[in-house]
């Protein structure tokens, strides 16, 4: 039965269930925020495809990791002094969630999330890859002997689950992609892996929705709900009041002040990403790569060549923080010898909020709070990798049918 589907958020996340939604046969309406012309974090973010990314952010080791980085605003990872108490909630939730234990769980979940949408995303490109996915595998590469070990530790836990990984030296690792000098002392190489370029993904998924006649609101800002029992009878935004069968939260960073006003906690902070695209490079890659001890993200995009990383937590904000630049500068020109920091000199720099559970794995699902209420957020550094099957769970849950995927520890309820 034809349902009216009602999606806050229009990032990858927010368009992707909308896209399973109309596919279904539902009508939807998505609600953005922002205006049509922005480029949010579905948009400037690396492009990866990762079902190599089975490990959550919250695994032993981090918390440590994490201290030692935080005091130097140009780590790859920040913690802006501040008094919040959401924060120092999260930050114990985290560090509780931070053990082998709960990584040993999460890991074949996000294992069968990273597959179940890489085989979606090879659908949706079908014949015509309107938005430029690229499968030929990624490079963890390494510079220290120490990493590359630990690396290949990780490999063999990645081939113990079913996802295929190769242990390669410097030599090995140019062999593998020769259009681009790296200073490395080897790598692992995830076949399954793939890229493409967000905006194009964005941009093919606006247009499916459309076609189908779904409807995008732009600059229609959440304000409040009507609610009848345990069900949200409407939601009024800056555009207008709307009803709905089924609401989707789907709000990335700003989602938990959406389910603050349903008196729903969806523990979440911001973590600030920045990337850097230089439209005419001097070597480009054939393969998407991740800088280990820089945490540094390397995608070609068509002719051009992203660099991304960093994980800052500040907030709700979207300032440029140019020593959080220069971070991923320096980290470019250390992996990759031929680039210089000024070849970055006229580059504009974009950031953008992930949303990061504690725990590191998405919620997905629904909430005892009201019936009709479904959550799709907290993806962190995963929102476009795990964006098809995202939508394709919530279309299922909205069905009634067994999600294809266990979600129980995805439950927004868990905290």
């Amino acid at each position: 039965m034809s349902k009216h589907i009602l999606i806050i958020g229009g990032g990858v996340i927010g368009l992707s269930v909308a896209e399973a939604c109309t596919a279904a046969g539902h009508e939807v309406t998505v609600l953005e925020r922002q205006p049509e012309e922005r480029d949010g974090c579905s948009y400037g973010n690396a492009g990866m495809v990762v079902p190599s990314h089975f490990i959550p952010l919250a695994a032993p080791g981090m918390v440590a990791l994490g201290l030692k980085w935080m005091w130097n605003p140009e780590s790859p990872f920040y913690i802006k002094p501040r008094l919040s108490w959401e924060l120092l909630t999260w930050g114990m939730q985290f560090w509780r969630s931070a053990t082998a234990a709960r990584v040993a769980k999460a890991s074949p979940i996000l294992r069968d999330l990273g597959f179940a949408s890489r085989a979606r995303f090879d659908e949706l490109a079908g014949d015509a890859n309107e938005f430029g996915l690229v499968r030929r595998g990624l490079l963890m590469l390494c510079q220290q002997q120490k990493t590359l070990d630990e690396e290949a530790h990780v490999a063999e836990q990645a081939r113990a689950l079913g996802i295929p990984a190769e242990v390669h030296d410097a030599a090995g690792t140019a062999a593998l992609d020769p259009a681009i000098k790296m200073n490395v002392c080897g790598s692992v190489y995830f076949p399954r892996d793939a890229h493409l370029s967000p905006w194009l993904f964005m941009q093919f998924l606006q247009q499916r929705v459309r076609a189908r006649g779904g409807l995008l609101k732009f600059s229609a800002e959440v304000t409040s709900f009507v609610r009848k029992g345990n069900r949200i009878a409407a939601v009024k935004t800056s555009q207008g009041e709307f009803t709905a069968d089924e609401i989707v939260i789907a709000g990335g960073s700003w989602s938990p002040l959406v389910a603050r006003e349903l008196g729903l906690k969806i523990p979440l902070q911001p973590g600030k990403g920045y990337s850097l695209t230089l439209p005419n490079p001097k070597q480009l890659p054939q393969l998407c790569s991740i800088c280990t001890e820089a945490r540094l993200a390397v995608t070609p995009m068509g002719n051009s060549l992203r660099f991304g990383g960093t994980m800052e937590m500040s907030g709700l904000n979207e300032t440029i923080d140019p020593r959080r630049v220069k971070g991923v500068i320096r980290g470019a020109t250390t992996f990759f010898p031929e680039f210089a920091e000024s070849d970055f000199a006229d580059i504009k720099p974009w950031c953008g909020l992930r949303p990061c559970s504690p725990d590191g794995l998405p919620y997905i699902g629904r909430t005892a709070k009201q019936s009709n209420l479904i959550v799709a957020t907290g993806h962190a550094m995963m929102g476009l990798s795990l964006a098809p099957i995202t939508g394709r769970l919530v279309a299922e849950v909205i069905e009634g049918t067994k999600p294809c995927v266990d979600l129980k520890l995805l439950s927004p309820d868990r905290f």
